[in-house]
């Protein structure tokens, strides 16, 4: 079984990390989350920074003691706020070669550079820090392609420097990963792909958005990006997340996951359900799930679990009928039941391909 120590924790792979922007995974607690077997989350650099949580956290401690949450915690950069925020017109900015400039709340300017990036990072307490990068969209054109590669290589080599000069006295350092851009086009992924590794880093991820505008999985690039990676690092396809698509990029080599899906989906009444025990599928291929929606009125009678082959606190104490009945009413609990039913899926798909890995 493959496996990655994080600073003492051994972190078994492949592993899902649900997204925890803000230092929570929405509507459960830390409890919750090892009881469904979560391996660890994620957390993001910008968003913190943007509502000046940082510091609170630092006197805290570190972000496993402001979470009281004692598994791997990976911090994002705030490389996809470029795409997902400046990229896309969502708000006023700037990506300048030597940093970026983000337009927030009553004009003020958040700057975002490598080194206060990687500083930010250190200053959380996380386990696996990610390199600041330039994330596009895979239909880009080549040339905003290029300008992305050339920062993201430029900016690695800066968050290397850094995180070597903030860690070199420490017994337990964390990993730094650093990503893999180039949207569509090979030669630069593998241009970006070669440059990072002669830098070093401790693991390596695809970074970009993995489907195209038309909402196509990437298969072809992602498959390519895994073999530009050496097999003796971690392989971390970030922002992959539906669980097919999973599936397929573990039988690639990928080793790491995260995303918003299993979560957001639960709130918005979503339930992912196995079609047999996860441990007896043999093809995952083909369609292994199906959904169940909680907003049809049919399930208003409904006195079984929502899944019979799911071991969740959900499933294990609660009928349908009484999560419909729940999200009917607009109760709280309803998001928090169904997240947890949701979030045990996840796991059991992962449980379920490290066996056959």
């Amino acid at each position: 079984m493959k496996t990655l120590n994080v600073r003492g924790k051994e972190l078994v792979l492949p592993a899902f990390f649900p997204d925890a922007t803000l230092g929570v995974v929405k509507c459960v607690d830390s409890q919750d989350l090892e009881n469904c077997g979560i391996d660890g989350v994620v957390v993001n650099t910008y968003h913190l920074f943007k509502r000046s949580l940082v510091s609170t956290i630092k006197e805290k401690g570190g972000i496993h003691n402001h979470m009281n949450f004692k598994r791997p915690i990976i911090s994002d950069s705030g490389g996809f706020q470029v795409f997902s925020i400046i990229r896309e017109g969502i708000s006023k900015g700037e990506i300048r070669d030597d940093a970026i400039v983000f337009q927030i709340e009553d004009n003020k300017e958040f700057i975002l550079t490598p080194e206060n990036c990687i500083q930010t990072q250190i200053s959380l307490g996380s386990d696996i820090i990610m390199c600041l990068d330039d994330c596009t969209r895979p239909e880009s054109s080549l040339a905003e392609q290029e300008k992305s590669v050339a920062r993201t290589i430029a900016w690695a080599k800066r968050c290397k420097a850094e995180f070597n000069n903030l860690t070199k006295d420490m017994n337990q350092r964390p990993l730094i990963f650093a990503i893999i851009q180039g949207g569509n086009h090979k030669e630069l992924r593998k241009k970006c792909a070669d440059e990072l590794l002669k830098i070093g880093f401790d693991g390596y991820a695809f970074g970009g958005w993995p489907v195209n505008d038309k909402k196509e999985f990437l298969s072809d690039i992602l498959k390519y990006v895994c073999e530009l990676i050496p097999n003796n690092f971690p392989k971390y396809a970030m922002g992959v997340g539906k669980p097919e698509n999973i599936a397929e990029c573990v039988n690639m080599g990928y080793d790491m996951f995260d995303c918003v899906i299993p979560t957001r989906e639960a709130r918005n009444k979503r339930l992912y359900v196995f079609k047999n025990k996860p441990e007896e599928i043999k093809d995952f291929s083909k369609k292994f799930y199906s959904y169940l929606n909680l907003k049809y009125k049919l399930h208003m009678n409904n006195n079984k679990p929502l899944s019979e082959h799911c071991d969740c606190y959900t499933c294990k104490n609660y009928s349908t009928a009484y999560i419909y009945s729940l999200f009917k009413m607009r109760d709280s609990l309803a998001a928090r039941l169904a997240t947890i039913h949701n979030l045990r899926f996840y796991t059991q798909l992962i449980e379920a391909l490290r066996k056959q890995n």
